[in-house]
């Protein structure tokens, strides 16, 4: 009886599929991009997020700072809440959706679930955004999905992503160190 043969090849890991956003989702998540867009052009990492009503109203903007303030958690997500949530309701947030060029890190769903944001809309995700990031230590990021983070929560956080992978993942063409 033979052994099987050693490899050296990592294994294949499989991409989740995109989802299909209807108008709305689309239209903030392409503001979320917009802003992103915005933050690399201030010389930050390529991030940006909002928080909309259930009725439509923008309760918070913001985009990624470090590169600007030195601020290590000022991450568009955790910045947009840091807006939100003094001046909203828990119940407010509860029906509003958070909207983010990217998938939350670890810090940032910790965030939303602190805010009780009850819905999260992302384009690309963590898996894909790692090719743009390299394997440079001070780009990596601690591989924890956002979702693991959501499904620990006492209530529920709707997770809809990757979306708008293309348009998403534009913002990080030539953004990262080599």
């Amino acid at each position: 009886m033979s052994a099987a043969p050693l490899t050296t090849e990592a294994p294949a890991i499989a991409l989740s599929q995109e989802a299909i956003l209807d108008a709305r989702d689309g239209l903030y998540l392409r503001q979320a991009i917009a802003l992103a867009d915005k933050a690399r052009t201030r010389g930050n990492r390529p991030f940006g997020a909002l928080i909309v009503a259930a009725d439509g109203r923008v309760l918070a903007e913001a985009w990624n700072s470090t590169g600007e303030n030195g601020d290590c958690t000022a991450h568009a997500e955790t910045s947009a809440v840091r807006l939100a949530s003094p001046v909203h309701s828990r119940d407010d947030l509860a029906g509003a959706t958070l909207y983010s060029s990217a998938e939350p890190c670890v810090m940032c769903a910790g965030a939303i679930y602190w805010a009780n944001i009850g819905r999260v809309v992302y384009g690309i995700d963590a898996m894909r955004l790692r090719v743009f990031r390299g394997e440079r230590l001070d780009q990596r990021d601690a591989e924890l999905s956002c979702r693991d983070v959501f499904y620990s929560s006492p209530h529920p956080i709707e997770c809809t992503g990757p979306a708008l992978i293309d348009e998403s993942s534009a913002s990080h063409q030539g953004a990262w160190k080599s």
